[in-house]
């Protein structure tokens, strides 16, 4: 499964609310929320983080819970976090417009062409029919 996300334990395999570590996190988002900077409202909350991996913490879901772990943040909160994490990096230039657009689509559906022409080197018909793959962005 990997590591279990701060604010979690596991126990008996199920995943648990560690109540301090969820306190922290809550008190971090509030401090985000109430300007504080990444990095203080970390320290505020009782963390010692950099300013990247603070904001991995904002942006973890798992935290809104789902199947295997129980909530720690509630929707609202969440999302006002996300709101002002973009919102102030626009207003630091750190995205423009054009980069909050939503990002062109990974490929999802393929189409292939006629495969009319034959190759007895194996590695070449295989070049050829890939040639022939086109993709749609869905």
């Amino acid at each position: 499964m990997g590591h279990t996300p701060l604010g979690y334990r596991i126990v008996n395999g199920a995943a648990v609310v560690d109540k301090a570590a969820a306190l922290k996190l809550r008190t971090l988002y509030g401090n985000y929320l109430a300007g504080m900077s990444l990095e203080k409202a970390a320290k505020e909350a009782g963390f010692e983080m950099y300013h990247a991996s603070v904001k991995r913490l904002l942006m973890t879901r798992r935290y809104l819970g789902d199947d295997f772990y129980p909530v720690i943040i509630d929707r609202e909160t969440f999302d006002k976090v996300q709101a002002e994490r973009e919102k102030r990096a626009y207003d630091l230039k750190h995205m423009t417009v054009r980069s909050i657009r939503k990002m062109p689509g990974i490929p999802t559906r393929f189409s292939i062409g006629a495969i009319d022409r034959r190759f007895d080197d194996p590695a070449m018909q295989a070049e050829y029919a890939y040639s022939q793959i086109k993709c749609e962005v869905g």
